[in-house]
Parts: C-alpha cells; structure tokens; sequence
C-alpha cells in the first residue's frame, strides 16, 4: 500500500460515516475532543449491552465475522470473572484498518473495551498491538493516560506487545501469550470464549470491534443498523490498495457492492483481478463480483469473504500467478512450524506455484498443487494451512488460461500487456518478513 500507514479517505455513498467522523489527519482526537463528539458512556443498561449488540446484529471485523453478541453472552454465562482481549495486532499484511483507527480514534476503541468488560463481569483487560508499531503503542498508552487521570474506566486495562507474525494475533495465540506462552496458535476446543487467558471465560475480538460496541451501547441497536445496505448492518472499514489512485482505509456502508467501493479508491479501468480478504482470502474476476455486495453472504456464492475488510487490485501487467506464489512463500515462512501440513506441505505448494509462475515446470505442478490441497485441507493444528490453500486454489481458478499457458512455457496475458522495460513484476502486496514468536 501507498502512502503512510493508517491514512484514511472517505466517501459519501448516501450513509452516514460513524467510525471515523470527526476524524484529524495525522493525530488521535483528545479525550475532551472525544467526548464532545459523542458524548460519555451511558452508565445504565450496560448489563443488557449483549443483548443490544445481538440486536444491532454486529459480527466480528478481525476475519472470521461471528455474530458477537453470541460472543458476549457466552463469555458472561461462564464460570468465574472474565477477561477481555481486544486485538489491534493486525498481523495482515495488506490491512491498515486498525491503525487508521487507533491512531485517530483511540477513546472509541478504549470506550468499547471498557463497555464490553463490564458487560461480560471482566475484572481485567488487555489491548494488544505488534511489538513492530511503537509508535501506535504511544499513542495508545497517552490516550489510555488521559483516561486513567479522569477516573474514566473501572476495568483496568495493560497494553501488550506481541511478536509480528502471521498467525500471531490469532485468538488461540493471544490467549497463549497472555498466559506466558509463546504467540502460536493452539489447538481448539476449548474455545477462548470457554478457558482463555487464566484458564477463565475470555472474549477476544478485533479493536473495530469494540469501538462499534461503544457505538451501540451509546446510540443503540436501531440507529447502528440503519447504516447498513442490502440487509447488512452498520458500517466497515476497509483497506483498498494496489491498481487504484486512492489507496487508503475507506469506511462504508455494510453492503456495499465491491464495485463501489473499488470506484471509490478509483480502480484502473484495466484490472481484471482482485484479492478479496487479504492473504487468507481469494482472488476473482472484476467482473465476477463488482455487482456483489461486500458481505460473506454476498460474496459466499462466489466462494469469497470480507476477511479482514482488504480489497487489493492486480495492474493488468502483473501475473497473477506470480503474485499468488510470493504470498504463499510469504505465508510458508509465516508457518507456526507445529505440524506436518505447514512444515511440509505450503513449502511444497509454494514451490510448485512458483515454478508455474516462473514457467519453469517439473513435471505437472497443476497436477501436483490439486493433489496437495486434498492433503492439507483440514489437518493442520490451527487454520493457517487452510487459509494459504484457499488463495492458492483461488489463484488456480481465477487465473487458469494464464495458468496452463505457464505449464506450457508460453505467455500469458500479463505479459502481453506489460511494457517491453520491464522485465518482471513488482508485488502489489509486498509481504514483509520480519517475524518471531518469541
């Protein structure tokens, strides 16, 4: 992505902006600049919070979309205090979502921790953001200053740095490093929601999450649904970047078609493909879902999902077969290294696309990559072979004449397109490198 991190655009597309109103480019609001925009928590009802959030029909913004109401409720009825976990990690690389939010709106997120911690009857809190972003860990910690001085949250809450990586801000890996493990994935059941952080009932979500539960518990259910199109409720933010002139965090209305809001980021006339839902997600024909709203149950029919809220255009000189085989390299190395199908198998995988992408193969890779998918779908010890699957078998779809015109050494049509100067493709994602679980 262009540009600094966390840069945020918005667009009018006839629904009100609610997560980043009033926002100011290049510093968080105060807490009394927050509060004069929205005002304090409401003190009453925070109990019947959950059943408001179930109402609002919220669903998790960290990727996996789970009604959290049910989140709430569950975490609430378990036995003994709760603990809270908001995750603002955000370890996708193409995302830029929850820094933008963070360091904008810092008060909004914090306010929906301590609202939710006191509806689940959490003693304790924990924010916990990549150890790589100091900056943002400042400005968290300032806010949370200005909060503590006016005697704002009953709840308290520590801010935790955690190892950059893949798969570190996976539920399962928070848990396990907020209980003096390593950041790796764990294997499930018992769910957070059950034995969490102190073997106690936890709620973990993502910090968008939260700053729409200090919405909601503020403006309630109703007023938090109507923003939303096509069924879908409230508003997203989403990351859009690669061939479009606008590259930023866009929030928009929950339903809104993919072409919209790739109209809003002004997508190159030529872009045939897109990357929906970042690393974990799955590449499509512009065609094929610019009419679809951007929602799991718009995009389910197609096989793709929101994911994380990322939209990545490929430039028309890009292979992208040659941009699926740098993620899958990238996400091999991101491999929490504890069991066969990561270790083994999405090494194997990504050499096999590479050889395709490079025209160079050995014997039948497409033969091959089908034959491994099989293998490894489903048998990993957490879902991170899954989802490095998902957008290679994608990739094999969406790009299937470029596909078999790699098996056969020949062009395909990247390379028709790209200008004679340039030799070869430049990734529009750039996967970064720097990981650790320690």
């Amino acid at each position: 992505m262009t540009g600094q991190p966390g840069m945020a655009a918005r667009a009018d597309l006839g629904g009100p902006v609610r997560l980043t109103a009033g926002w100011q480019a290049g510093r968080p609001a105060s807490l009394r600049e927050h509060l004069e925009r929205y005002g304090a928590l409401p003190e009453a009802g925070r109990q019947a919070l959950a059943a408001e959030v179930a109402a609002a029909g919220l669903t998790g913004r960290g990727g996996a979309g789970f009604p959290t109401g049910t989140k709430m409720r569950a975490v609430a009825a378990g036995r003994g205090p709760a603990v809270v976990v908001a995750n603002g990690a955000e370890s996708e690389p193409v995302s830029e979502k929850d820094q933008a939010l963070l360091a904008r709106a810092p008060h909004l997120v914090l306010d929906g921790i301590a609202a939710a911690a006191e509806a689940v009857g959490a003693t304790e809190a924990h924010l916990c953001l990549s150890r790589t972003r100091g900056w943002l860990t400042g400005t968290v910690l300032a806010a949370l200053g200005e909060r503590q001085q006016a005697g704002l949250d009953r709840v308290p809450l520590s801010v935790q740095e955690i190892p950059h990586g893949y798969t570190s801000s996976e539920e399962s890996s928070l848990v396990h490093w907020l209980n003096g493990g390593e950041a790796k994935p764990t294997t499930t059941p018992p769910r957070p929601f059950e034995r969490g952080v102190g073997r106690r009932p936890t709620l973990v979500s993502n910090v968008e999450t939260f700053a729409n539960i200090a919405l909601i518990a503020r403006y309630g259910a109703a007023w938090y649904r109507s923003a939303g199109l096509a069924g879908a409720a409230g508003t997203m933010l989403t990351t859009v970047t690669g061939a479009v002139t606008q590259p930023g965090v866009f929030e928009v209305p929950a339903g809104t078609t993919v072409g919209q809001i790739m109209a809003m980021a002004g997508v190159a006339a030529d872009v045939q493909a897109l990357l929906i839902g970042g690393y974990f997600g799955t590449w499509h024909d512009m065609a094929e879902v610019a009419r679809l709203p951007f929602t799991d149950e718009g995009l389910g029919p197609v096989g793709g999902s929101p994911g994380a809220g990322v939209l990545v255009a490929l430039p028309a000189e890009e292979c992208g077969l040659a941009e699926a085989a740098r993620i899958l390299r990238f996400l091999a190395s991101q491999s929490a290294q504890q069991c066969g199908p990561c270790m083994f198998g999405l090494p194997a995988i990504a050499e096999d696309l590479t050889q395709l992408a490079g025209r160079r193969p050995e014997s039948d890779p497409l033969e091959r990559m089908q034959r491994r998918f099989g293998q490894i779908s489903g048998r990993g010890a957490c879902r991170h072979p899954d989802g490095a699957v998902r957008m290679a078998a994608s990739a094999l779809r969406a790009f299937a004449a470029d596909a078999h015109a790699h098996q056969r050494r020949r062009s395909c049509l990247a390379d028709r397109r790209r200008p004679q100067q340039l030799t070869s493709a430049q990734s529009v994602t750039r996967p970064g490198t720097e990981g650790g679980w320690q």
